[in-house]
């Protein structure tokens, strides 16, 4: 644990990419940096466009803050990009990261440890389309398995919806699923060192939890608490921590988790590098918890001594 901040050193936060999600990650890494400054921290804000090997090489940062969400920030690549200069960072490592941007994968991994995720069809072409259609019925949610924020997703209520949302999706260059619509309430589950924070319930009256619902829409509605018992929101957050655990996350991130109307918990994805802009949801959650902005950036920050 550090105990002033000088015990971090000089810390580098690496933020945009190139990758979808490169607008949220600006945003995301200029309230991480302005923390670490409000913390004390010699920190320096780094915009990685392309390569980040050169801007390490030149400020040989202590440390790495990472908040690049997506491909190229948060599926491996720069886990080990820094794990070869030897540099520490934040949250999970190569192999945790590589996994979970892959949300078919991390399913089949959930899917090998007992763990419950609603039930899906993989697409390739519009052939498949029938098939998926007798296994899954309407509506179904196509998702392409390498994006986050949402993006390159659909809901389909009728083929031709389904023939739209598969090149829609298709268009991420990533494999593609559908994946059986689950009636019930959405929760997400924020984890900072292995320990689950409040539990939000989320409400839009969108089609789903899109990426305009999560970044730009003023009616969507964040509950927390969440208004589950006390022993409910036990269980999902032990369900969440258990997933996390499943695919080797470490450090810090955040479960997304549907309660069905049978009580049935339907895991659907893990971020390992959250949003941390105005909109996002781990803050919300530390803030119920009694922490604030500045206290959860110096908690993450510290996952990088471990």
């Amino acid at each position: 644990m550090a105990k002033q901040p000088k015990d971090f050193g000089r810390v580098a936060v690496l933020m945009g990419g190139n990758a979808a999600e490169r607008s949220v990650s600006l945003k995301s890494g200029a309230a991480v940096y302005q923390a670490l400054l409000n913390l004390g921290i010699d920190a320096i804000a780094v915009d990685v466009a392309e390569s980040p090997i050169r801007a390490l090489q030149e400020l040989k940062p202590d440390r790495v803050f990472n908040i690049i969400h997506g491909r190229g920030g948060e599926d491996g690549v720069l886990q080990g990009i820094l794990d070869s200069m030897g540099i520490p960072y934040t949250g999970s490592g190569v192999m945790a990261s590589a996994l979970t941007m892959d949300k078919l994968r991390t399913k089949l991994c959930w899917q090998g440890s007992g763990l419950v995720t609603p039930v899906w069809q993989v697409l390739k072409t519009e052939a498949d389309l029938d098939a998926c259609i007798s296994a899954l019925g309407f509506p179904m949610i196509v998702k392409p398995s390498q994006e986050g924020s949402s993006i390159g997703m659909s809901k389909a209520h009728n083929k031709d919806e389904l023939i739209t949302a598969l090149h829609t999706a298709l268009a991420c260059h990533c494999d593609v699923y559908a994946e059986r619509w689950v009636n019930g309430k959405e929760y997400t589950v924020g984890i900072l060192k292995a320990q689950a924070l409040p539990v939000i319930r989320l409400e839009t009256p969108r089609s789903f939890y899109d990426y305009e619902a999560k970044y730009l829409a003023n009616t969507t509605q964040y509950h927390c608490p969440c208004g589950l018992s006390d022993a409910q929101e036990r269980a999902i957050q032990a369900v969440a921590v258990n997933a996390a655990e499943a695919v080797g996350v470490t450090g810090w991130a955040r479960v997304d988790i549907f309660i069905d109307e049978q009580e049935q918990y339907q895991l659907i994805e893990v971020n390992t590098v959250p949003g941390m802009t105005d909109h996002s949801l781990v803050p919300m959650a530390a803030q119920q918890a009694g922490m604030s902005f500045d206290e959860l950036v110096w908690q993450i920050l510290e996952t990088s001594l471990d």
